[in-house]
């Protein structure tokens, strides 16, 4: 077996610059060591990809989002799942060899703003590393799946810290980060002995209060000097380093991209401004003893949500006539950078999209132009290009060393951003965002339905020109990282269709769709090769292998992630559901089995009569308190992969204090509410979602009785939010 080295499995050739390339094994989630998506297999090529059939399936029995890029070493992959469970199969046949479910705290869920996914396992040493959602880390027996450790992540559990990465090995460690920089955490990522779960180090990407002495970590002595004193320390400041983490052999270097900010706004995070260290960064830290060596911070003072959790990519490349060990990196915040990682020089930082929260970057300071008179919301609403979802986000890219190409989904979208009246009290595992959001894709259309001040306000925003040249899309984009410049593109299914790539030395890129598609695309110019329909949604990277002189590609299919109730239209979850599984193919397999189509949606059934004593004022406070702790998860959509609340049946609606309250159905996900809502409030949400039902069934049989689709498009419902 070969688990005791991650860098000397693959057996390629080429090399990153951090270790070899993937060839027969694939060794971590992003195939190297360096995370290049790349692979030096060159069995299936341009020339026989149109003969790519299906080897194998595997279902995962979940309807939730399946975002992880398997592992396969000596013939056995390794890939996890939802929350953090873990599976192991024959890679060549599929055979279920073992699987790991992590008893997971449920209340957890309500700490996750993009479903209960994760990235990935780490494999060494004979174990096989894993996150769970509720902040453990476990490491398995690779051969049984039996747990050989587990470890605690989390720093508080009084707050909303939840972990959703691939863990990452660094030598005699494995280092992880946690997520929820929106619900009241303080940014960390920790490292674990490899062989018995021991805390080695521990990172805080955020400082602490100074009045409470000194900081427990002695690189954040000079990060604390670029907040102000009296920042909102009781909110923790964010920072969540939820999933860049790579680990550098050539220097020894652990390197970590940061979360942003909470709240969003600078002005309430931390009054007085300052950079905020180490908010929006990639931080260097030294593998041993996780002492900080360099930092670079891409986004000063993040007041945009602008992440800098994106994959890093390391590699070698000649820039201005010598050859360098670097980083690619692109983040939220729109632009693509490449740094020298041995002490974070920036070599280039070119826009990839539309952006006017900056206007560039200095090359000789690092630091961005900023524009506050275009991206300043604090005086009033603005348009912020790009969107809060970000330029680029986890969907991975990959690097082609042959061709020197970055080549990965890009979103050109912005949101209309504004403040929320008045201070908040931390609300405690809730979100403090203290802002509000519109994404540009649907403003157009939204823009009738809102208050006419704030709609004027928008409507006067020079960035509407942009807005109405193109709302919201997606590419998948072959780019030059030096330059920025596009080689060739290929227009997604819509904006919210980011799926992640893999290149490799046969010439080839594949990237699977929401609309339900595996495609491979000629690397040289973007053809399309071959379109395999698969019937369900994949945001994943696929991946490649070999196995007895085979070569087979496998990807993780399922919706979820950003916004995961909210299915769009276009996506294969919206049509046939989101029945997640991994599919497997090689060249002239089979036919893919197709999920059936869901069937014709029915009126939402008649709600109950409202319960004496209820008033229009009960169903506007129960609008506001679901907007406020219900409507990240339920949409009240009818193709969601949460329960359309406009459709509960009599049952549901009869035990609806048990399940907000009572936790009765914990075991699906959902969970209790008992510490933040009382009854009365429970009662007012009721009271909304019985005259939200009765809305949508007289809307509903109006469009059954002309003849329209139950679900065609409308903002009835919408203007009710």
């Amino acid at each position: 077996m070969c688990l005791l080295t991650l860098a000397a499995c693959s057996g390629a050739d080429g090399g990153s610059g951090s270790g070899p390339l993937a060839g027969q094994d694939w060794v971590t989630p992003g195939g190297d060591i360096g995370k290049s998506h790349y692979s030096t297999l060159t069995d299936i090529d341009t020339g026989n990809a149109d003969r790519l059939g299906l080897a194998w399936e595997a279902a995962l029995g979940t309807g939730r989002g399946l975002e992880a890029t398997p592992v396969v070493i000596d013939g056995v992959m390794y890939t996890s799942g939802v929350a953090g469970r873990v599976y192991a199969f024959d890679a060549a046949s599929g055979r279920e060899l073992w699987r790991f479910e992590p008893e997971i705290d449920m209340q957890v869920n309500r700490t996750v703003c993009c479903d209960m996914v994760n990235r990935g396992v780490a494999v060494a040493r004979g174990k096989v590393y894993v996150a769970s959602l509720d902040g453990w880390m476990y490491a398995l027996d690779a051969k049984s799946g039996a747990v050989v450790w587990k470890s605690d992540i989390v720093v508080d559990r009084a707050r909303g810290d939840t972990s959703t990465g691939a863990p990452e090995i660094a030598g005699n460690v494995v280092v992880i980060g946690n997520a929820g920089a929106e619900y009241d955490v303080r940014g960390a990522v920790t490292a674990f002995d490899l062989d018995t779960g021991k805390r080695a180090w521990r990172f805080f990407v955020v400082p602490r209060d100074p009045a409470l002495g000194p900081q427990d970590h002695p690189d954040l002595e000079p990060a604390v000097k670029t907040w102000d004193p009296q920042s909102r320390w009781d909110i923790g400041g964010g920072g969540a380093p939820w999933d860049a983490i790579n680990y550098d052999p050539e220097t020894g270097l652990v390197l970590v991209g940061t979360g942003n900010g909470g709240p969003y706004a600078t002005s309430r995070r931390s009054p007085k401004g300052g950079d905020n260290l180490y908010l929006s960064s990639i931080v260097a830290l030294d593998a041993k003893t996780g002492r900080l060596k360099w930092h670079y911070q891409e986004t000063p003072g993040d007041n945009w949500d602008y992440t800098a959790t994106a994959p890093m990519i390391l590699t070698r490349m000649t820039v201005d006539g010598e050859e360098r060990p670097v980083v690619l990196h692109a983040p939220k915040n729109g632009f693509l950078y490449v740094l020298d990682r041995r002490d974070g020089t920036l070599l280039r930082a070119n826009p990839l999209v539309r952006v006017n929260w900056a206007d560039g970057v200095d090359m000789k300071t690092g630091r961005p132009r900023l524009t506050p008179e275009r991206a300043d919301y604090t005086d009033g609403p603005k348009i912020i290009f790009p969107a809060t979802p970000g330029a680029r986000n986890w969907h991975p890219a990959a690097y082609d060393p042959k061709t020197g190409l970055y080549i990965g989904a890009v979103q050109d979208m912005g949101n209309v951003i504004f403040m929320t009246p008045g201070q908040k009290p931390v609300a405690r595992k809730m979100l403090n965002t203290d802002a509000a959001l519109l994404f540009t894709s649907d403003l157009l259309a939204i823009l009738p339905t809102l208050p006419p001040p704030l709609r004027a306000a928008i409507e006067a925003r020079p960035e509407m020109a942009w807005v109405k040249e193109n709302p919201g899309s997606t590419e998948l984009r072959a780019i030059d990282p030096l330059t920025g410049k596009t080689k060739w593109a290929r227009r997604t299914a819509g904006w919210q269709d980011r799926g992640g790539a893999l290149a490799t030395a046969g010439g080839l890129v594949f990237q699977g769709s929401i609309d339900g598609h595996l495609r491979v695309f000629d690397s040289a110019n973007g053809k399309l090769l071959k379109d395999i329909d698969t019937g369900t949604s994949i945001l994943a990277a696929p991946m490649t292998y070999k196995v007895g002189g085979v070569q087979y590609v496998a990807v993780m299919a399922a919706w979820g992630g950003g916004g995961f109730p909210y299915v769009p239209p276009y996506s294969a979850a919206y049509s046939r559901g989101n029945a997640g599984r991994i599919l497997v193919f090689r060249l002239d397999g089979g036919p893919v089995r197709i999920p059936e189509e869901l069937p014709p949606l029915q009126p939402a059934p008649p709600p109950p009569a409202q319960a004496p004593g209820v008033t229009p004022q009960t169903i506007a406070q129960g609008m506001e308190l679901f907007m406020a702790n219900c409507a990240l998860c339920h949409s009240n959509q009818p193709r969601s992969i949460t329960p359309d609340l406009r459709r509960m049946s009599e049952g549901t609606h009869k035990a609806f204090r048990q399940i907000v309250l009572e936790g009765l159905l914990l075991p699906n996900g959902m969970p209790r509410w008992d510490d933040r809502l009382d009854p009365a409030q429970v009662d007012a949400i009721h009271a909304y979602l019985i005259d939200l039902q009765g809305k949508a069934r007289a809307e509903e049989l109006e469009k059954q009785k002309r003849g329209l689709p139950l679900d065609t498009p409308g903002l009835t419902i919408l203007s009710n939010y």
